[in-house]
């Protein structure tokens, strides 16, 4: 079997833009990818076909041979765009061999521990705005979409420091949630990244009596000696690493302690085989994976893959709503049980994905940060839970 071709389409999905990715082979089996980045998208497209040129004519199975010779063959490779397009293609791979040898790519990875996965929403409170408000999002997520984990930023537009009255109203938010779902539901703190030292340890020493299951990026992500500096003033975990994207990187970042939950991105950190790896790293830590997954849909299969059988993955990331035709776009079938999403049996990844019905939705830019009060991208009419809850 050799590749003919790597193609690629960018889909509006509101919040940014879906990159996926196609690697065809001679013969005729195509494996699919997901490189989406949240921003820069056309720039991840373009590297997926920088990539295109040392693939064509080779052994799709070939996977660690290929990603190997990629890696070592750019000499600028350690940033989110071409570790983002080198993980769609590697994400395709083990789609292709997946489906030529007639399995589920967890079996291609050391086979099946679960047979589902425990979620926690994130997108569950649009448009909540005020405390109450968030409130009432709250026990809807819990009671009727089944979750059993929120997570959310309550920080309004906030960028390093708060002011007394943004203080106030995230803490009155935070404790307004957690009374609406108490006993139900837990809750996670979501900081994007963007406090100073003293206001992260403030703030945290705040959401203690609130239990979070952790507080998400409290610092500017560069900043490894604060997260390990404010790991040990805390009494409530911290999470982060969707910005770490290569082993190298991230085996450092575990070694010092910057965290107690790590976070990498399957689709920023260079594809499926690297989130094992690293995976293995933090269990000899004892850190549980719990993989930034605000994404698409194949993003999503790639995850409950290495879900089924990574050890210490802990929880997904879920959004709870999206874009109406994510179900258009894909052959995407997920129940959620109890707050847990099933993990799919269908060779490959299990999923499939309609590219005629994405040029429905072609690319847009959007002016996306991930501040609240500054978030300009406008939720579509319709959107919708994408997946089957039962109870």
């Amino acid at each position: 079997m050799k590749v003919t071709k790597i193609e690629t389409v960018v889909c509006y999905a509101y919040r940014n833009n879906w990159v996926f990715v196609f690697v065809h082979t001679d013969e005729g089996i195509t494996g699919i990818g997901e490189a989406t980045i949240e921003f820069s998208e056309l720039a991840v497209q373009a590297q997926v076909h920088e990539l295109e040129r040392m693939l064509v004519g080779r052994d799709p199975h070939d996977i660690e041979l290929f990603w190997r010779d990629a890696y070592r063959g750019y000499y600028y490779r350690s940033g989110p765009i071409f570790s983002s397009a080198l993980a769609g293609v590697e994400m395709a791979l083990w789609d292709i061999k997946g489906k030529a040898l007639g399995v589920p790519v967890y079996q291609l990875l050391g086979g099946k521990m679960r047979d589902r996965i425990p979620c926690y929403a994130n997108g569950w409170f649009a448009p909540a705005t005020e405390p109450e408000e968030f409130a009432a999002k709250a026990k809807i997520a819990v009671e009727e979409m089944g979750f059993k984990a929120l997570k959310w930023d309550p920080f309004g537009s906030a960028w390093l420091t708060l002011t007394p009255a943004e203080f106030d109203k995230a803490i009155a938010c935070v404790a307004a949630v957690k009374e609406a779902i108490k006993g139900k539901g837990d809750i996670i703190i979501e900081g994007h990244g963007r406090f100073d030292r003293p206001t992260a340890l403030r703030m945290g020493k705040a959401l203690e009596p609130y239990e979070p299951l952790f507080f998400e990026e409290p610092l500017t992500p560069e900043d490894d000696e604060g997260l390990v500096d404010l790991r040990s003033r805390l009494s409530i975990p911290i999470s982060a690493g969707e910005r770490v994207y290569s082993r190298w990187k991230a085996v450092p970042y575990l070694e010092m302690g910057c965290v107690d939950v790590f976070q990498p991105d399957t689709s920023h950190f260079g594809g499926i085989g690297e989130i094992k790896k690293i995976a293995a790293v933090a269990e000899t830590k004892n850190i549980p994976v719990c993989p930034h997954n605000p994404i698409g849909p194949v993003a999503n299969a790639a995850n409950l893959q290495l879900a089924a059988c990574v050890p210490n993955f802990w929880l997904l990331e879920t959004m709870a709503t999206d874009v109406p035709w994510r179900k258009e776009i894909c052959t995407e079938h997920m129940q959620l049980i109890n707050g847990e999403m099933t993990i799919p049996d269908k060779p490959g990844l299990g999923i499939e994905l309609h590219p005629e019905a994405m040029k429905k939705y072609p690319y847009k830019a959007e002016n996306l940060r991930h501040y609240n009060g500054t978030l300009t991208a406008i939720r579509p009419e319709g959107s919708t839970s994408w997946f089957e809850k039962q109870d």
